[in-house]
């Protein structure tokens, strides 16, 4: 495997562990609701466990509640970790083959020099949209299984009996691939799709354009009196213009998002082991049980149900804790992926110094051709 397929895998995986809760919270947020809302045409997602008032448990009883509060938290952390992973290998590895063959064959660009990288952005926007596309088929599956056990209820209850258990991920997998067949798991395929070209094409653009402007301040700082602060440190370059990246990409497709978890968690099934187990509400109340049993509304349907539901706003709920979220991962991926290429000597920096040129300007630092320039 090439270099930067390990870096992507690498760098994915450990971003989704740290970004997990807060993604938990993301998609509640877009699903709709508080639980204990019930006018809401958007039915609630179930609501994160608290501790009993009053109660004053026991070392082990203690131990379980600490348990029990954060294990919310990691809820559907397995999919993504195993499938995020792959899809940023796939992404990366996806990005670079093209930008550089549009370089070559589009732009005459010559992409064997370090210089040149990411010289132009709109080759840079059209590789980060085509990688994008190219995660589909890992993304869709991982973002169906994962918004359906982060939205998932504890158990269902009827009194003292509690008559159903949480799901994981992989029984959430084979669910669905007994009742719907290898097509359910790539249900809000399209949107996805969509969501995915979209976002990544900005994703690479806006690191690659927030490179160039650091570049530029801390080559304007070294040559005044100044030190230059951050912008001298390659480190915290790459942190921050990953954070910022990240922000970017959530800002510019998060509308999709919210329909695509609306598409992929319509009707989810009771978490009850029982075939008479009861089905949760959807989160599209307006839909008639017969409409259901039918068939599962689009993205188009999913979007205007949406819209009728408050306007404009319910498609940025959540925007605020998915821009934390999306700075923090964004920022320790980049910066993982980066340090992995340049360990495995294929890093800007390494390329840079083996053709003898200035490491500053192989980050970002050649002319400014394409857009956004």
């Amino acid at each position: 495997m090439s270099a930067d397929f390990w870096a992507g895998y690498i760098s994915g995986a450990i971003g989704i562990v740290i970004g997990n809760p807060l993604d938990i919270l993301k998609v509640r947020l877009q699903a709709g609701g508080s639980s204990s809302s019930t006018s809401s045409p958007i039915s609630s997602s179930p609501s994160l466990p608290s501790p009993t008032p009053g109660s004053t448990p026991s070392t082990g009883t203690a131990s379980a509640a600490t348990t029990n509060w954060i294990r919310p938290f990691l809820r559907g952390t397995a999919a993504p970790v195993l499938g995020y992973g792959a899809l940023n290998a796939l992404l990366f590895v996806s990005y670079n083959r093209t930008e550089s063959a549009l370089n070559q064959f589009v732009f005459g660009i010559d992409p064997s020099l370090p210089s040149q990288i990411g010289v132009n952005l709109w080759s840079t926007w059209i590789a980060g949209a085509v990688g994008g596309l190219a995660t589909w088929v890992v993304s869709t599956p991982t973002e169906l299984v994962k918004c359906r056990v982060q939205l998932q209820d504890q158990g269902v209850v009827d009194g003292e009996n509690r008559i159903g258990r949480e799901k994981g991920s992989w029984q959430v997998t084979k669910h669905v691939l007994r009742t719907q067949g290898i097509k359910g798991l790539y249900f809000g395929g399209v949107v996805t799709a969509l969501r995915d070209s979209i976002g990544y094409g900005f994703y690479f653009w806006s690191y690659e354009l927030s490179s160039r402007w650091m570049v530029a301040a801390s080559s304007s700082s070294s040559s005044s009196s100044q030190a230059g602060g951050i912008f001298t440190s390659e480190a915290a370059r790459v942190l921050l213009c990953g954070g910022l990246a990240g922000i970017v990409t959530w800002a510019s497709i998060f509308p999709l998002d919210v329909i695509k978890t609306r598409v992929q968690t319509q009707g989810i099934l009771g978490v009850g082991a029982s075939s008479t187990s009861t089905e949760q509400t959807t989160l599209l109340d307006q839909t008639t049980t017969a409409q259901r049993k039918q068939r599962p509304l689009g993205a188009w349907e999913v979007a205007k149900s949406t819209y009728r539901e408050g306007g404009v706003k319910p498609f940025f709920r959540g925007l605020a804790v998915c821009s934390v979220r999306a700075f923090i991962v964004n920022a320790v991926q980049w910066a993982i992926y980066e340090w992995i290429m340049t360990e495995l000597g294929q890093g800007r920096r390494a390329k840079a110094s083996a053709a003898g040129v200035e490491a500053g300007s192989s980050f970002g630092g050649g002319e400014l051709v394409g857009m956004g320039a």
